[in-house]
């Protein structure tokens, strides 16, 4: 066989091709390492490997209850035939491509090296789309259920202003079971509201033996009186006096007054659990409540407490940089390189330096929150020694590059004049540093106001903090006004920071 200068150049196979093609049948990459191409052959092992023990990781959970492999893949295949198929199919290609891969290197034809590796990526990408439960039919399906939740969060300012609140009720009694003198109506008022019930006395709904609702009697209700055009709620209050608003067919049980503030509606009694010993004459009350706002408008609660705690992050940010900023400049002259390769002493400094700052960044704020909430406890504070930990690590590392890259001869005309080391920091190295300390230092406040909208999540303190309560009560109004906050000071600190950038680097 012929070969090119290039390919003489390079080291030959250590077998024949159809020799590499059999070590790659039997041990996928093999061959391509036989044949000198050994980054290649361990990268296809690696990936031939990490496909088939992720292969048999899902296989075990989808049917883990099964008594053998065989009989686990088989049952796999039937709860998710298109994955398990795709994900074999592309592993026995795989296979199959990865000989003729090895085949080709030996004969160094070269043929087919990206296709291979498309091939991996495609089939990481079909692990990925099911290891991470991916259903668009379910996101399209449930869109319109989430339009209700997602408009009061994108458009919340309904919940941004207040009126003083208003109450207006009346309650007709309702005898359980009947007697021969049921309970007379209530008296009528004039000039104030007023609720009949039709009859006043029947059985509350039940349960069967499967738990099933069994129907109790219907009432009807007039009511009168009332606030024209408002709505009204119906609840129910037991003997024991616990209220709640009456729900029928899975909605709550509401009615808009007419003009006259009247309503008519037939009501289904519900269920209270009642105990066999209970069964004697209860008087139960059917509610009509409006809540009716009054007066001039007024900031929320929501709005005033996310206001307050949005000035709160924001200076949680600007604290968390200052700290962070005093303590790295430090540690950054002994994290950079050209500084401290006097001496091994001075390199085992920096190797130190460096090795610690490594780690700190490399763990998120939200866990350096959740440590120090343990330490300090909840609210801000905790949210500031979180964010000084990493922002010491970050900058004290971009700093130090920094150091690294600055012109050597300053600091050299400086020693040669005899200074010290602290003298030739401070006359060869600072001058030099000022512009991309300040741009580090206005790029790591900008972080830090973002990071501390997060932190708050795991009670770091500020507007994080109350956006997850109103999330967790599902108040998505409340939490809509949060989000705005969050999205308006982030952008307006970043046009901050840049106008900072424009005029003092």
């Amino acid at each position: 066989m012929a070969y090119t200068l290039k390919d003489r150049e390079k080291p030959r196979p250590l077998l024949p091709p159809a020799a590499v093609s059999v070590a790659s049948f039997i041990v996928p990459g093999l061959g391509q390492i036989l044949s000198r191409c050994i980054q290649r052959g361990l990268l296809l092992f690696a990936s031939f490997a990490s496909i088939t023990l992720m292969l048999g990781w899902r296989v075990n959970l989808l049917a883990h209850r099964e008594p053998t492999a065989l009989a686990m893949l088989r049952k796999a295949f039937q709860r998710r035939p298109f994955f398990i198929g795709l994900v074999i199919a592309c592993l026995v290609i795989l296979w199959l491509w990865n000989v003729w891969d090895a085949y080709n290197r030996a004969a160094k034809t070269r043929r087919g090296g990206f296709g291979l590796f498309a091939l991996v990526l495609f089939t990481f990408f079909a692990l990925g789309w099911q290891v991470s439960d991916i259903d668009l039919y379910k996101m399209v399906r449930e869109f319109p259920d989430a339009m209700k939740p997602l408009s009061k969060v994108l458009w919340p300012w309904k919940a941004a202003t207040t009126r003083e609140v208003f109450s207006i009720s009346a309650a007709a009694e309702i005898a359980v079971p009947c007697q021969e003198n049921p309970p007379p109506p209530p008296l009528e008022k004039p000039g104030e509201p007023y609720i009949m019930a039709e009859p006043n006395c029947g059985e509350l709904s039940s349960l069967d033996d499967n738990n099933n609702i069994m129907p109790g009697t219907v009432i009807h209700l007039t009511g009168r009186g009332f606030q024209p055009n408002v709505e009204t709620e119906i609840w129910w209050s037991d003997p024991l006096d616990n209220q709640f608003h009456v729900r029928q067919a899975g909605e709550y049980v509401t009615i808009i007054s007419d003009e006259d503030g009247a309503f008519q509606l037939d009501l289904i009694m519900p269920y209270r659990m009642i105990p066999p010993s209970a069964r004697v004459l209860q008087t139960h009350k059917v509610v009509a409540l409006q809540l009716a706002s009054l007066g001039p408008l007024k900031a929320s609660e929501p709005l005033m407490l996310t206001i307050e705690r949005m000035v709160e992050t924001i200076f949680m940010g600007m604290m968390a940089t200052f700290f962070g900023i005093i303590l790295s400049i430090p540690v950054s002259f002994l994290a950079a390189r050209n500084l401290m390769s006097g001496s091994k002493i001075t390199m085992a400094v920096y190797y130190l330096t460096r090795t610690i700052l490594n780690i700190i960044r490399s763990i998120e704020p939200l866990i350096w929150a959740i440590i120090a909430v343990v330490w300090v406890g909840l609210g801000p504070f905790a949210g500031i020694i979180a964010l000084t930990v990493h922002s010491v690590a970050a900058l004290g590392k971009l700093y130090s590059e920094a150091i690294e890259g600055i012109d050597p001869g300053p600091i050299e005309a400086v020693q040669a004049t005899g200074a010290n080391w602290l003298q030739t920091i401070m006359f060869g190295v600072v001058p030099q540093m000022i512009a991309p300390f300040v741009s580090f230092s206005i790029y790591r406040w900008d972080i830090n106001v973002r990071m501390s909208t997060i932190i708050g999540l795991v009670g770091g303190g500020g507007i994080g903090f109350i956006l997850i309560q109103y999330i967790r009560l599902l108040d998505y109004r409340a939490a809509g006004i949060a989000v705005w906050f969050i999205a308006v000071t982030v952008a307006v600190l970043d046009y901050v920071s840049a106008e900072i950038r424009v005029r003092f680097i």
